[in-house]
């Protein structure tokens, strides 16, 4: 059963600052995996309380407040307040029917929002999996040098990925500029799987961001990586200009993240990692 923490001072010191009054203990929430999430009740109302590596929290914060700067239909909880290994976020009532139009139309909204270069002020982190983000003009040179080159190196030092699996992902990386075309950088979640979606009574909600400017197929193709959005969904999004070749872009932004998920948690991501090799390379 979830355990009930009394509350830390260093936590304690940032209610106090924020003006927030616990009247029950830490409630411990599932779905943590990456960080020990609880709800808290105060006499302001109820709030979510994580507890992870400052930097982690920072960058999520970070993205919270871009993804609410950006003004669309989708819900963002507010960031309350953040200090050290603690974050104090606004709680959201996942009590909403599932509507995979209106996170479409949301997601249309939210990827409207272009930036200079491909990357991010800061690095963050997907999962516990440091993020680089130092901007790049191409969205090619972006994906990469801060996404499968790395990612592919870091596996292949752990006896992850043998080497031949990672030359055939080094030759896809390389040969981008030979089909995908480089466009405007748009603002992405950057992390999302359908947990990091709720469905609301105002709305779809996103959480867990790992945000920066990048193609915006990197959320499409993390959404059906883990789930499948649903008709709907595309139609909401592409609005009847789906790009032609969508399965081999598909392929190509989940290498990513299976590579992220295999350097996480172990060889049953290989799988996955071999099939979209196998995609991209025939």
């Amino acid at each position: 059963m979830p355990t009930s923490p009394s509350i830390p001072p260093s936590l304690q010191s940032l209610l106090e600052e924020k003006k927030l009054t616990p009247v029950s203990n830490l409630q411990a929430l599932s779905g943590g995996d990456m960080a020990a999430v609880y709800r808290l009740e105060t006499r302001q109302g109820t709030v979510v309380v994580k507890h992870d590596a400052a930097t982690r929290l920072q960058g999520e914060a970070d993205g919270l407040q871009a993804l609410k700067a950006a003004q669309t239909p989708l819900v963002i909880p507010d960031v309350l307040g953040q200090a050290g290994e603690w974050l104090v976020m606004e709680a959201l009532n996942p009590s909403g029917r599932s509507d995979g139009a209106a996170l479409g139309e949301g997601l249309r909204a939210l990827h409207a929002h272009h930036g200079e270069q491909h990357g991010w002020h800061q690095d963050n982190a997907c999962g516990h999996t440091p993020q680089p983000n130092a901007p790049l003009a191409d969205g090619r040179d972006f994906q990469r040098k801060r996404r499968l080159l790395p990612l592919s190196a870091a596996c292949h030092e752990r006896g992850l990925l043998d080497q031949p699996l990672r030359r055939r992902i080094e030759a896809i990386a390389e040969a981008l500029e030979t089909w995908l075309p480089d466009t405007a950088p748009r603002l992405v979640h950057g992390d999302l799987w359908s947990g990091n979606v709720l469905y609301t009574p105002s709305g779809p909600a996103l959480i867990d961001p790992a945000v920066y400017y990048h193609l915006p197929e990197v959320d499409l193709a993390m959404l059906t990586l883990f789930g499948a959005p649903g008709e709907a969904f595309f139609e909401a999004y592409w609005n009847g200009h789906a790009p032609a070749d969508w399965p081999r872009r598909e392929a190509l932004f989940q290498l990513y993240p299976l590579l992220n998920h295999l350097l996480l948690f172990g060889g049953a991501y290989r799988r996955g990692v071999e099939r979209c090799v196998a995609k991209l390379s025939g």
